[in-house]
């Protein structure tokens, strides 16, 4: 585990954690890396004081998971809700004021499944999610067997 001392374009520091330094490398030339303070992408690596002293000290770094960055300043969490939008608007498609109805499509199998993102008023978003309760529904009267074999002749 690596921690590297990082400033943004906009002269913020923040600390992150990389398994490598080509992880490291990796992110940044992917662009996941991004300040958490105000987003910006523009992300170089400053001398640490701790690499800058004479004595290197051991440290001991718990183990984070996928390689992503760890950032320690308290823009912590906003820059984790940035990552998970651009995430969500980069893996599904818009559709806008359609979104109930798109949903529906979906539920019903009148459209291929797709990961889709839009606006819905209340009353759509309360009538798809009873839809899916009632599909989810356990589907047997009181008494009848729950057996999964179907009966010959039905």
């Amino acid at each position: 585990m690596i921690i590297y001392d990082l400033r943004c374009a906009n002269e913020h520091h923040f600390e992150g954690w990389f398994q490598s330094a080509a992880d490291f490398d990796a992110q940044l030339s992917s662009h996941l890396l991004s300040c958490p303070q105000c987003d910006s992408q523009e992300v170089r690596r400053v001398p640490s004081a701790v690499a800058i002293g004479s004595h290197a000290v051991p440290v001991v770094l718990p183990d984070v998971s996928g390689g992503t960055a760890v950032m320690s300043s308290g823009g912590e969490i906003m820059a984790a809700y940035r990552q998970l939008l651009r995430t969500i608007i980069a893996n599904t498609e818009d559709v806008g004021d359609l979104f109930a109805e798109e949903a529906r499509k979906i539920h019903y199998d009148e459209v291929p499944e797709r990961a889709i993102r839009g606006n819905a008023t209340r009353d759509d978003l309360e009538a798809l999610a009873n839809a899916v309760r009632e599909a989810a529904r356990p589907r047997y009267s009181p008494g009848e067997p729950l057996s999964t074999e179907v009966p010959v002749g039905s």
